[in-house]
C-alpha cells in the first residue's frame, strides 16, 4: 500500500471512531389567529372597518433540520362568505407546506418561507331546513413569515400567506370563481 493509501485509511479509521455528532431536528407547534383579506373574500375591508367573519382560528406544526422543513398547516373561517342568521358558511384548509428558513444563529429571530399543496373544503348550510352543499377543491399556499423566540422553547410567530384553489368553485349562491384570499397570522410557539 502506498504512502497516501495508508494516510486516508489512518485518516478514515479516526474519522469512524470520533463521537458523531447528533442530528438534531427542531419540531413546532403554533396555535394561532389570523385574519383573511383580499383576494375574493366577500366586502372588502380593512383592519379598523371589517367584521369578525374574517378572523381564522388554526394550528401549524411541523418539523425542521438546517435550512429545510416541513408544515402542516390546518384553518378554519367560520362565515367566510358572509354572517347571516339562515345561512350558515365556512371555510376548512389543511395545507402540506415545505419551508426553507435562515439557520438558526445567535440572533433570536429566524424568517421562513412556505410553498405547498392545499385541501380547501367550502361548507354552506342554504335555508332553513338544513339543505347543506359542500365542495373539496385542491389549491396551493404560498408565503412567509418570522419566528421570534423570546424564551428557550417558547417564542411568537407571525406570518402572510396567500391561499388560492386551482379550479372554480361553485358553492350555490355564494361562489363561482376560484377561491382566493390572503391570511395574515399570528401565534405562540413552542419549540422542542
Amino acid at each position: 500500500m502506498s504512502h497516501l493509501g495508508s494516510r486516508c485509511v489512518a485518516l478514515c479509521v479516526i474519522a469512524l471512531l470520533l463521537p458523531a455528532k447528533t442530528a438534531r431536528a427542531d419540531t413546532f407547534f403554533t396555535p394561532f389567529v389570523g385574519f383573511s383579506f383580499a383576494g375574493d373574500t366577500p366586502n372588502p375591508c380593512t383592519l379598523a372597518t371589517c367584521e369578525a367573519r374574517r378572523t381564522n382560528w388554526g394550528l401549524s406544526m411541523g418539523t425542521a433540520h438546517g435550512i429545510f422543513g416541513f408544515e402542516e398547516d390546518v384553518s378554519y373561517i367560520k362565515d367566510y362568505f358572509g354572517s347571516d342568521p339562515i345561512n350558515q358558511n365556512a371555510v376548512l384548509t389543511i395545507t402540506s407546506n415545505i419551508m426553507l428558513q435562515l439557520p438558526k444563529s445567535r440572533v433570536p429571530v429566524q424568517p421562513y418561507a412556505v410553498v405547498g399543496l392545499a385541501f380547501i373544503r367550502p361548507h354552506a348550510t342554504l335555508d332553513v331546513v338544513g339543505l347543506g352543499i359542500d365542495k373539496n377543491a385542491l389549491g396551493y399556499d404560498v408565503g412567509g413569515g418570522v419566528t421570534l423566540l423570546t424564551q428557550g422553547h417558547f417564542g411568537l410567530r407571525s406570518d402572510l400567506r396567500r391561499i388560492r384553489t386551482f379550479k372554480d368553485l361553485s358553492l350555490g349562491m355564494f361562489s363561482k370563481e376560484q377561491l382566493d384570499y390572503w391570511r395574515g397570522s399570528l401565534g405562540l410557539t413552542l419549540r422542542f
